[in-house]
Formats: C-alpha cells, structure tokens, sequence
C-alpha cells in the first residue's frame, strides 16, 4: 500500500471510526481498524460484534492494500501529525504512517482473524440529515447510563408512516421529538430501540447530508440498524427489552392548571448561579409567582442563593423543586428562546417546551418531562 491522504480528513475520519472500537474488547483483535486503500479513496472500518462503523474518504493512492492495525493508536498518530497530509504505506507486517518529517511504524494485527462486518439492511427511507441531527440532540441528555439497566440507555425509535418519533427516558425525566422522513413504505410500521451513544455519534457525524435509515429485523435478539450518508455507514443490534409506556406522562392538555414563560437563555444563566450552592442530590426551589420565577437553594446550615428573572404566568402560582442537572439538560434541548412549562400539579410530571415567540403555542411535536423532586419542608 502507498497513499496520501489530507491529515484533517484523515484524522477526523479516523477518529469517528476509532470512536466506536472497544476500550477493553473481549477479543483483542477487535480493538483493531481496517484500512484499505483503492479506487482513488481509502476506507477506514471497525465492528465489535454489537456495531460497526465504515467511513471513506478521497486520498491520492498509488499502491492498493489492506491492513489491519491498532484503531485508537492510528487515531491518536493522525491527530498529532504536524503537516497538511499524511502518507500511508507498508506491506502485511508494518505500515509506516508519516508527515514531513514525523514517522510512525505500526505492526499490523491479522487481517484474516477480524470479522466480516454486517450487511446493512435493506433502506426504509431517508430523512435530512440535520433535521435528524437535531432531534438525537432534543432526546438524547434524557436518556440513562447505568449499563445495569440497559432498556433506559437506548432510544426508541417509532415509526409511523412519514413520521419517526425518539423517545429516551431515565425514569426521571422523558424527551420526545416527532420529526418527519421519506419512508419507502407509506403505512409502514415499527419501533426500535437503539444505543443512544451510537446513535448520537451516527446523528453528528452524518448532519448535513442526506441520510438513509434501514431497519431490519425486530424480533427478539435478531434485530439490526443501519445508517448511510456523507461516505459514511453504521450499524448496531438493537436493545433486547421493552420499553416502558412513559407517553401517558406527557400531560394532557386539559389536566394544565398553570403555565410558565420565561426566557430561556437568562433561566439558564440564573440556574446555574443558584446550583453552585445546591448539593448534587438537592433540589432547587423555583416558585413563580407575581411576574417572576424566583430560585433559591441551599439550605440554612450552608451557603444559601436566590436569584428572580422575569416570567409570565398564566394560572395559579407554581412552587415546585427541580435537580439543576435535568433542568439545565431540558433547557439546553429546547432550541428555542422562550421556555414553556406546563403544570398539571406541583407533584405531578412537567412539560417544558420552546416557543419562538410569546404568541406561539406549544409544538405538539416535542416534549421534555421532568419529574420534580420533594421540597424540604
């Protein structure tokens, strides 16, 4: 193999795909990434069984190859090289990765150990790259992290005919975002429930392009997807479980007793002021009433904070708790200047949603539930 590739194009490439291989793989040639070079581009590929990632980009090649070498030690040499490209080349044994005058000398892991990776399955339709992009981005703060749990680190993924719905949930908040797609079957029907890392990495790198969703299988265990655009391919199994029925949490609109606008960027500003004094598991007090949504926490024994912004309520004053963290993560998704919340009860789950202006009315299309936390007495 001999080839030069552009160093930022190759780093990041590299990197995406390096993103995805095993820290503490079962088998250690699974920690490996496929390059291959031909055709006027060089591809870059990993898989561990559960997802693989395939990216490829143009580079001046002049000797077709294959070899297969550390992912994350070739990520990390890209990203340090000191000129604008980098010159791949070497034989089955070592490659020599090199830029001006730095030079790297990789041995390669064996090639016909690495595993094939998965087909993709055939397309179900496309979306706008950006449009899915930002709807991962709406849900995705929302969904869990413990690995013990496994159901609450994906996120589910209906599909209903032109629409796609993602929903993710940690059994203290839910985020919803309903978006429309290009299905290549117009009643068609199904649900998945995907790892919601991967699927936020697909949602970044792939924004801006058009983007191709194939769903496989959903049967128990034998269920794949796979994403293609902008030279790019990955795929995942799918989460085996089911995931709660949490839409019922989504308050009704006739069960709301009082809203809340505020401006969410000075919401923001306040509430992190007011959390520095809060300790972690402590919520933070936000009473609306009277024009003003007023925060305070601490507690008399510590550091105590109040801060008031203006807000305008419709309905009767509001005194409810929120953990700052899940606050601030809701905020952050709402992509809007103007944050809504809707009250059934001050116990009971809130929507929070983004308008554009005071005169809009909440989308129907997105959601973000918090539930509030029980105020000291």
């Amino acid at each position: 193999m001999k080839v030069r590739v552009g160093r930022e194009v190759l780093a990041e490439a590299v990197g995406w795909v390096a993103r995805g291989l095993p820290s503490r793989p079962s088998v250690p040639i699974l920690a490996g990434m496929v390059v291959e070079a031909g055709d006027g581009q060089v591809t870059l590929s990993g898989f561990d069984y559960e997802s693989s990632a395939q990216v490829s980009v143009a580079a001046e090649v002049a000797d077709d190859g294959r070899f297969l070498v550390s992912g994350r030690l070739l990520s990390d040499i890209c990203r340090s090289m000191p000129r604008d490209s980098v010159d791949l080349s070497g034989d089955a044994t070592r490659v020599q990765v090199s830029s001006g005058s730095s030079r790297f000398v990789l041995h390669t892991l064996p090639l016909n150990e690495y595993p094939a990776l998965p087909e993709v399955p055939a397309a179900s339709g496309v979306v706008a790259g950006d449009v899915f992009a930002r709807a991962v981005a709406q849900v995705v703060s929302a969904a869990g992290r413990d690995d013990t749990l496994p159901v609450f680190t994906g996120i589910r993924v209906e599909i209903r005919g032109a629409t796609i719905s993602l929903l993710a949930t940690d059994r203290y908040r839910l985020a919803v975002r309903t978006f429309p797609w290009e299905p290549l079957d117009p009643d068609g029907e199904a649900n998945a429930l995907v790892p919601a890392k991967l699927l936020s990495d697909v949602a970044k790198a792939m924004a801006g392009h058009e983007l191709t969703l194939a769903l496989g299988s959903t049967r128990t265990g034998d269920g794949l997807i796979g994403f293609e655009g902008g030279g790019r391919r990955a795929t995942s199994r799918l989460i085996d479980g089911d995931f709660p029925r949490v839409r019922s949490l989504i308050p009704a609109e006739g069960a709301i007793t009082s809203t809340v606008t505020v401006d969410t960027a000075t919401l923001v500003e306040a509430v992190k002021r007011v959390a520095l004094v809060a300790e972690r598991t402590a919520p933070v007090r936000v009473t609306f009433a009277d024009g003003t949504a007023t925060l305070d926490a601490g507690n008399g024994e510590e550091a105590q904070a109040s801060e008031s912004v203006e807000a305008t309520l419709t309905g009767e004053p509001v005194v409810a708790g929120f953990n700052a963290g899940y606050l601030l993560d809701g905020l952050a998704s709402l992509g809007a200047p103007i944050a809504h919340f809707a009250f059934t009860q001050p116990t009971k789950p809130i929507n929070l949603t983004g308008l554009r202006s005071p005169d809009d009315s909440p989308a129907a299309d997105s959601a973000y539930i918090l539930m509030p936390m029980r105020l000291p007495n």
